[in-house]
């Protein structure tokens, strides 16, 4: 789709099921060794437990486009080529965990201008429209309002398949308010 603004937030979802953490069952510790397992399904540990993220993509009225799932351990810039492969917009959004010199030269070849703050670690720091980032609330809101969800705050669904369904469904919504 074609956007003027297009932005990437990204929020962790904490995974809550019965039987999900090796403590909640008395005996042994469980192995990680089965066949299966959170591996393919998005699922990792963080300092905050078992979670996983939710990587966006909205317009500028903050209206879902796309999204990936990744495990709550891994970096934000893991699902981006993905995500903005199709990507027609003019400005593309985004926090300082996506100021990455890779991301800005792919944006740049294909005439998407970023408005990324860059990280403090930065030698020499690219320039940023600060007035434009101001509109990243936008997407702040709408993540409040998707959690808003308790089936999306805290992962109540096992499977990749049957989260990213729920994800679609309450967008759904969200837009037809």
């Amino acid at each position: 789709s074609d956007f003027e603004y297009a932005i990437i937030p990204s929020r962790r979802c904490k995974h809550r099921l019965p039987g999900s953490g090796r403590h909640d069952r008395q005996g042994p510790p469980l192995g990680s060794g089965g066949k299966r397992g959170t591996q393919s399904q998005a699922i990792g540990r963080s300092r905050g437990g078992i979670t996983t993220k939710i990587l966006a993509l909205t317009d500028a009225l903050g209206n879902l486009a796309d999204f990936r799932l990744v495990p709550g351990q891994a970096h934000d810039l893991r699902a981006v080529p993905e995500l903005i492969e199709d990507l027609t917009a003019d400005h593309l959004l985004a926090d300082r965990a996506f100021d990455a010199d890779w991301l800005h030269a792919k944006l740049a070849d294909r005439d998407i201008a970023p408005v990324i703050p860059p990280k403090s670690n930065r030698k020499f720091p690219a320039a940023f429209d600060k007035e434009t980032y101001k509109w990243r609330h936008l997407i702040e809101n709408y993540f409040g309002k998707l959690k808003e969800n308790r089936g999306i705050a805290m992962r109540s669904c096992k499977t990749d398949q049957s989260f990213k369904a729920f994800i679609a469904l309450a967008a759904t919504v969200l837009h037809l308010k």
